[in-house]
């Protein structure tokens, strides 16, 4: 009951509306690309459902059967040609119409529409928000808050001082440290980890000014703490500007999403149900969202951009049953002049389903552990 207790105190009701609906539309718009992508080609797609499981509501419109199904835990597109075709006798054989009976080319559309819709949304968002928010600027630390009663405040920092200097040099936009690139404003951390005197530039209200003071980075063995919250400062920007900073957010996430999974396969194949910050599982992810429900707009869209990338980047790793595993297929298959057999095929995707079932209630349960 504990446990039961435990979940219910970390999410919030709007927490969970907004998980369904930010997950529903990410869905909605990944399977709406597979089924646009087909039926460009002449394809046709006999079913389209939100959801999975027993189908609550379904209506029939332009050849699909369009359906709203039980449980929020993803789609489908029942795609003509994807699925061994029923013949004589009730024996099961390869496809020759529909998906079966594209070029490659077209089948790769077709399987890569889905996580492009989802990149591309999140493209969107982020293009919107740093258009209305405005970009980051790596090379100036925002001072977001000044926690009471610490040397920050006695040293007269105010929330929404920008630091743009340290010791009379710039802030740069990127240093290196132990040979990973970090962003400029980062460089506040680790000059208050060295003892000696210090100078911070700020910039208030138009205005520069030096705060001058010494500083011992431990004492009694205890580091010691400014007392200031911050990050990067942000600069207006226009919408190429926004976008074109979207793009290059959107390039530096992949090496960090690619690590995260890499991270979560080394967990599940060695069984380590330890708690991980980068992955989080349904329970997870609603409880990230009901926080930033409780914050503001702005934070449910960030939460909405990083679930459509995960989305995007997870169904494109090359396991059967994903669309990377069903693209890889396709490949091998023209790689080899000829397709697999029907045999094969079957064999690898129970196989990849299994592996991405198995994945799943891995996560799952390593995301209820928390509450133990």
């Amino acid at each position: 009951m504990n446990v039961l207790q435990g979940i219910a105190a970390a999410l919030t009701p709007a927490g969970l509306l907004w998980t369904l609906l930010i997950i529903g539309i990410a869905t909605f718009l990944h399977e709406l690309a597979h089924y646009a992508l087909a039926r460009w080609q002449g394809v046709a797609v006999k079913s389209f459902s939100i959801g999975m499981g027993p189908i609550l509501f379904r209506r029939p419109w332009g050849g699909t059967e369009w359906r709203l199904s039980l449980l929020p835990i993803g789609g489908y597109v029942e795609i003509d040609g994807m699925a061994p075709q029923e013949g004589p006798g009730g024996v099961y054989r390869q496809p020759t119409r529909g998906f079966a009976a594209l070029p490659a080319l077209g089948k790769v559309a077709v399987l890569f529409a889905g996580p492009l819709m989802n990149l591309l949304l999140a493209v969107g968002l982020m293009t919107a928000m740093f258009t209305s928010q405005g970009v980051p600027a790596p090379d100036r630390a925002r001072v977001e808050r000044v926690l009471p009663n610490s040397r920050a405040q006695a040293l007269g920092l105010q929330n929404g001082d920008v630091i743009v200097a340290l010791d009379g040099r710039p802030i740069p936009e990127t240093y290196t440290v132990g040979g990973q690139t970090r962003a400029g404003w980062e460089s506040v951390r680790d000059a208050l980890a060295q003892d000696g005197r210090k100078t911070l530039t700020l910039e208030r209200a138009g205005q520069r000014r030096d705060v001058t003071f010494d500083w011992q980075a431990r004492v009694g063995g205890q580091q010691q703490r400014l007392g200031i919250q911050y990050g990067p400062d942000v600069r207006s920007a226009t919408v190429p500007v926004a976008l074109a900073t979207s793009l290059r957010t959107t390039a530096q996430a992949v090496p960090q999403v690619l690590r995260a999974f890499g991270n979560l396969f080394t967990r599940f194949l060695t069984l380590n149900l330890s708690p991980d910050e980068n992955v989080s599982g349904p329970i997870g992810t609603a409880e990230v969202v009901s926080r930033a429900a409780a914050v503001s707009g702005w934070a449910l869209v960030q939460v909405a951009i990083l679930l459509n990338l995960s989305l995007a980047f997870f169904n494109l790793i090359p396991i059967p049953g994903l669309d990377g595993g069903r693209i890889l297929l396709v490949l091998v298959g023209t790689l080899r002049g000829r397709p697999l057999t029907l045999a094969q095929e079957q064999a690898i995707n129970v196989a990849g389903f299994a592996f991405v079932m198995l994945l799943m209630a891995f996560v799952v349960v390593r995301d209820v552990g928390r509450f133990f």
